[in-house]
């Protein structure tokens, strides 16, 4: 399931829309995330989508997990250089306490700072900021915005993630952006296309939250930053200020300088006992990749297994 996280961009677009910053800095659901580790020489963003069931959508599905972390993604802004936007699988190994589990499974059986302190391992760089959305937010803020444009070359019919899909492109209302940012089983690049296309549905909610036609109709803003607030929860550190750097970092991300991409891995079909299949990091690539990252010295494009490969 997808990276509400971008109901905070939207969040802090609204906030530069109409300079509402008490009042939304008074809105932000704040809970302690963030570990000790120094701050480097980048500002780092964790974008969580949570997969807990709580009621923002009604979904009659049998499906239906405990509170795991679906979507994982890191927004780094260097210095100078290009943000990038990089897609974690949520089935990646990692050890928590020496106890090997996939990645979506530490916020709930370890907590925030276990989570946080997973991902600080494979980027050996500091989170800063998190935001954590829940179920229905995409949903809400896609439905808010009136719909936004979405691209698949697929037909797809897809029963687990409810994705109904025509080959093309089409604008999506709120449940069918969801759906798609949802859907894995009916993608040939399973986990990892479905990360691609999270990564498709930010750069669209993006594109329509900064477009003339939403900053100029003050009924449009208002009404998608009532719903970004009542959808997402963030660190006690977060500011509306550092919301806006972070809509920057997307801006830029998500343009023709920018970096996206997912983490390099060496076996996405490793099998642990007691875990199950596992997608297996390449450790030393994914710390020379954020080191560059942070030093704002890796070059534009596509990053990741993947993206070599192809």
């Amino acid at each position: 399931m997808f990276s509400r996280f971008i109901v905070v961009l939207l969040v802090a677009v609204i906030v530069a829309g109409i300079a509402a910053y008490n009042w939304v800095n008074s809105n932000l659901s704040k809970s302690a995330w963030l570990s000790d580790m120094s701050s480097g020489q980048a500002t780092s963003w964790l974008i969580l989508g949570s997969d807990e069931r709580d009621g923002s959508i009604n979904e009659s599905s049998g499906d239906v997990p405990g509170t795991r972390t679906d979507t994982i993604l890191v927004l780094t802004k260097p210095k100078s250089g290009p943000s990038s936007l990089i897609s974690i699988p949520r089935d990646s190994l990692v050890k928590v306490d020496d106890k090997s589990m996939k990645i979506n499974a530490v916020y709930e059986l370890y907590g925030k700072k276990s989570l946080i302190g997973a991902v600080e391992n494979i980027t050996g760089q500091k989170i800063d900021h998190v935001a954590m959305v829940k179920f229905g937010g995409v949903q809400d803020v896609v439905n808010a915005l009136g719909g936004v444009e979405l691209c698949y070359d697929s037909t797809v019919n897809d029963a687990n993630s409810g994705l109904v899909w025509q080959a093309g492109c089409h604008v999506a209302d709120g449940g069918t952006a969801l759906a798609f940012s949802r859907m894995r089983y009916s993608d040939p690049q399973g986990d990892f296309g479905r990360a691609a296309r999270q990564r498709q549905v930010i750069a669209a909610i993006m594109k329509k939250a900064t477009s003339r036609s939403t900053l100029t109709s003050f009924s449009t803003t208002s009404k998608v930053a009532k719903t970004a607030l009542a959808s997402v929860s963030v660190d006690d550190k977060t500011t509306p200020t550092t919301l806006l750097a972070m809509v920057m970092a997307f801006r830029s991300a998500s343009s023709s300088k920018g970096i996206s991409g997912s983490v390099y891995w060496t076996d996405q079909g490793y099998y642990v006992a007691g875990v199950g299949s596992c997608v297996l990091l390449d450790d030393d690539k994914n710390l020379q990749l954020f080191s560059e990252l942070a030093a704002g010295t890796h070059a534009s494009g596509s990053v990741g297994t993947l993206a070599e490969a192809s």
